[in-house]
């Protein structure tokens, strides 16, 4: 199989940072960072307990943000550590480890009022507040230090045993007392010295924020985590990358002395792009992204998948659309079903979709087909950097994941909800508007011994009532001797209306309600 090709481009400005990963030229992975939204993850705080809610095992944190925090039982520290917890994208084998899924009632941990050293794992999405941890974690480039713990852990991602003891000895000899300290898979094949020296400056960076917490009042910030350039050298930077382009000279300089000091093997790799054009139009990265705030995505062949987003879930919808094939219906529909299971798989990388997803393939007659698809898309799955938990594809071709996410989706950052639809994709038609205000002229009229109405509308509703159904209005006028007046309001949201008397001074509306 030959090698994938992965390239890191990242476009700098003053008031955005975009990062974009590519796979052979395609777009998988992009991250932003605005000023006015700067990453939160990693950032220590010292809180104060809000509220505990023992229905719901969580507390409520005031970390100073504009939105409470929200601090599930299992994020508590214990002194005991559930691999299943640990939020910095990778999976990991434990020394000691017995995992611990019951935990004691959080109201014998937490009380009102106190206060807390915690971290964010989880941005604020939505109308959520950020998620936080009590047990806090240092991630260095090779390792990963967590204070108050006692283990050594390596990533499972290092499959070789000769090499996981090698890295465990090395840890055993460096690991400072009362800090778990794990390996990340970045870690394998490195020398001696360096996991040494990474781990040395994540111990110094720790009694650093053990100072800053003994003078701190809550609510405030502790330690905010590396921006999101540095977070894209440290994190995502690994040897099976190429290169990485970059568009800014400062920024340039800055990571390749951060390399030359952590990955000197790695600092070549960082290249200075110089061409006139925008660095995301040359690789072609702009129509990709605007791509992703459509629903529909047409796949090679002439089939299409579907992308739509309700409160509950995210579904997913394959179809064969202009794809006829040159065979049996079959082997048409499991060769859409096996170039949508690929593209579905870089669409939630690309669009960072999280939760629960739902994918509807198209209905396939035999099992061995079926198993084709679901090898297929796991395949597609494992290349994500976060944990997802794939089901069995079910008889009526559907596959049900859930996908973890620490950051706002890219439709979060390039799209507002709809002032018109407020995310539902429709508003009611000017036919129905129109029947609306009628079925309040009878209401009212019926009840009310008034001389007539006045109704403030969007001009759109107000232009329709007049040239399409001013007889309709005439006869109501006439029946309930009524002078009906119509005033547009160019404010209005179009399935808004406001009712008063002729005289302004009633709101008729209300007086119904």
């Amino acid at each position: 199989m030959a090698r994938i090709k992965k390239e890191i481009v990242i476009n700098y400005t003053t008031r955005e940072v975009r990062i974009a990963i590519l796979e052979d030229g395609e777009l998988v992975e992009c991250l932003i960072e605005r000023e006015e939204s700067r990453r939160t993850v990693g950032g220590i705080y010292m809180g104060r307990i809000n509220a505990v809610i023992p229905g719901i095992q969580a507390a409520f944190v005031d970390i100073g943000q504009e939105k409470a925090a929200f601090l599930h039982v299992s994020d508590v520290a214990t002194g005991s550590l559930d691999p299943d917890l640990i939020d910095i994208d990778e999976d990991f084998d434990f020394q000691n480890g017995r995992r611990r899924r019951e935990y004691p009632p959080i109201e014998n941990l937490l009380k009102k009022g106190q206060d807390l050293i915690v971290q964010i794992r989880k941005e604020a999405i939505g109308t959520k507040g950020p998620r936080i941890s009590s047990q806090l974690s240092l991630p260095g480039r090779y390792a990963v230090l967590m204070p108050n713990l006692d283990h050594i852990g390596i990533s499972k991602r290092i499959e070789s045993r000769k090499e996981r003891h090698r890295l465990r000895d090395i840890v055993r000899k460096n690991r400072p007392k009362g800090c778990a300290v794990i390996v990340r898979t970045a870690g394998r094949g490195v020398e001696d010295g360096q996991l040494r020296d990474d781990i040395r400056s994540l111990e110094k960076r720790w009694k650093e924020i053990k100072k800053k917490i003994d003078g701190a009042a809550p609510p405030c910030l502790i330690h905010e985590d590396v921006d999101i350039t540095v977070f894209a050298i440290r994190d995502l930077f690994s040897k099976d990358i190429n290169r990485i382009v970059i568009d800014n000279g400062g920024e340039h300089e800055r990571l390749s002395k951060y390399l030359k000091s952590f990955a000197p093997e790695l600092a070549s790799k960082v290249q200075l792009y110089k061409e006139k054009a925008p660095i995301f139009d040359y690789y072609e990265i702009e129509s990709e992204i605007e791509k992703t705030l459509e629903s529909k995505i047409w796949l090679r062949k002439g089939g299409y998948i579907v992308i739509e987003h309700t409160e509950a879930l995210v579904s997913i919808d394959v179809n064969t659309g202009r794809f006829t094939g040159r065979k049996n219906q079959e082997e048409t529909i499991l060769e859409t079903n096996l170039i949508a299971a690929r593209e579905i798989g870089r669409q939630l990388r690309l669009r960072d979709i999280g939760g629960i997803i739902v994918v509807d393939f198209i209905d396939m007659e035999r099992e061995e087909n079926r198993r084709k698809v679901y090898n297929e898309f796991r395949n597609a799955i494992r290349k994500d950097r976060s944990r997802a938990r794939v089901s069995q594809i079910s008889d009526l071709g559907l596959i049900e994941l859930s996908r973890k996410r620490v950051r706002p989706s890219l439709l979060h950052y390039y799209s507002d909800e709809c002032p018109y639809c407020a995310g539902s994709g429709k508003i009611l038609s000017i036919e129905s508007m129109a029947m609306k205000i009628e079925h309040w002229i009878r209401r009212i009229g019926s009840v009310k011994r008034l001389t007539g109405l006045q109704f403030r509308v969007n001009p759109m509703l107000g232009i329709f009532l007049r040239d399409d159904r001013e007889e309709n209005l005439r006869e109501l006028s006439e029946l309930y001797k009524l002078e009906i007046v119509l005033i547009d309001d160019p404010r209005m949201h179009r399935e808004d209306y406001e009712i008063y008397s002729l005289d302004g001074k009633r709101d008729l509306k209300a007086e119904f309600v």
